[in-house]
């Protein structure tokens, strides 16, 4: 006896990552703004791979001690002078 999927029940398929891939989405991960399987794929990779889990403690540890700060305001001459220089360089 064969036995079929039903082609109305939904397969959840982990995307497997790459290494620059898994860096590339380490944001959205922490941000909880990934699809089920693309979470349960950065979640599967960081389990194998040695050297992304350490790049994720760093991440995360960087994004706790630095993640509280105030946000700091600039002064508005060098805020104009920003803008101005990024007008500049992004006009067609």
């Amino acid at each position: 006896m064969k036995r079929f999927i039903s082609q109305t029940r939904a397969v959840n398929v982990v995307k497997r990552f790459t290494c620059d891939e898994l860096v590339e989405s380490l944001t959205a991960y922490l941000e909880g703004a990934l699809d089920q399987p693309a979470h349960e794929g950065v979640r599967a990779h960081l389990a194998c791979c040695e050297g992304c889990g350490r790049y994720f403690e760093q991440f995360s540890a960087t994004i706790g001690a630095l993640g509280d700060q105030p946000q700091e305001k600039l002064p508005a001459g060098v805020r104009d002078r920003l803008m101005s220089a990024f007008r500049e360089r992004h006009r067609p």
